[in-house]
């Protein structure tokens, strides 16, 4: 069956990637987090001490800078490398956080990891969530599925996932970084968060996950029969 490409944005904390990720999995397509390489950017500078407001220091960073994904044999999940180190933990800290939407709004950021992310998709198959997928990376997608949620639900979803990982951190704190990525992601000049025009939306405000993994496949299950 002819494979197609899926592209799945939305704000932070709407469960993108957990769709995304179960989505690809049942479909045996290739799973890219597309925020996961922002925030490996974003470690990169942060641990080199890279000022964002030169812009050769900028660029020769990216240059030095080689993301990639595997899959962990035993969980199965894909996970992220950055110059062949896994930073799956790492790049998930509130310190690359409250940093991560400065530096995607880079153009010379955004450009290097468009041009890495649309080699990902050449071949099809391929379900990649982030903010600007639908609009930029794949505009051609044959899916592309904005998701949605209740900001304090958003708020209480992203604490909890922070707690798993042993990081306590306050819900206030936790809102304003959130509104504070929402506003400049969808503000900045270069690839701004926002829905594309042919994109459907999911709102997971009052979906379990399962709900919203399951809405997500029957898209794609009829997106898949319309295109063979």
């Amino acid at each position: 069956m002819k494979k197609v490409n899926i592209a799945i944005d939305g704000f932070s904390a709407c469960g993108k990637s957990t769709t995304a990720k179960a989505m690809a999995r049942e479909l045996g397509y290739l799973y890219v987090d597309s925020g996961a390489m922002y925030r490996a950017v974003t470690l990169y500078f942060l641990d080199h001490n890279i000022t964002l407001t030169n812009p050769r220091e900028v660029q020769k960073a990216l240059d030095n800078i080689k993301i990639t994904f595997h899959v962990n044999p035993k969980t199965g999940e894909t996970e992220t490398f950055l110059n062949v180190l896994r930073v799956e933990e790492e790049i998930r800290t509130m310190r690359v956080t409250e940093h991560v939407s400065q530096v995607s709004a880079l153009s010379p950021v955004r450009k290097a990891m468009v041009s890495q992310q649309q080699k990902f998709g050449k071949k099809k198959g391929v379900v990649m969530d982030g903010r600007d997928i639908g609009t930029v990376v794949f505009p051609d997608a044959a899916l592309k599925i904005f998701m949605i949620a209740d900001m304090n639900i958003r708020v209480e979803r992203r604490q909890k996932e922070l707690f798993e990982k042993n990081q306590l951190v306050d819900f206030e704190e936790v809102k304003a970084n959130l509104a504070r990525r929402d506003a400049i992601d969808s503000t900045r000049e270069d690839s701004p968060l926002k829905q594309a025009d042919d994109a459907l939306i999911i709102d997971t405000t009052y979906l379990t996950l399962d709900e919203q993994i399951e809405e997500g496949l029957n898209l794609a299950t009829s997106r898949i029969l319309e295109q063979n």
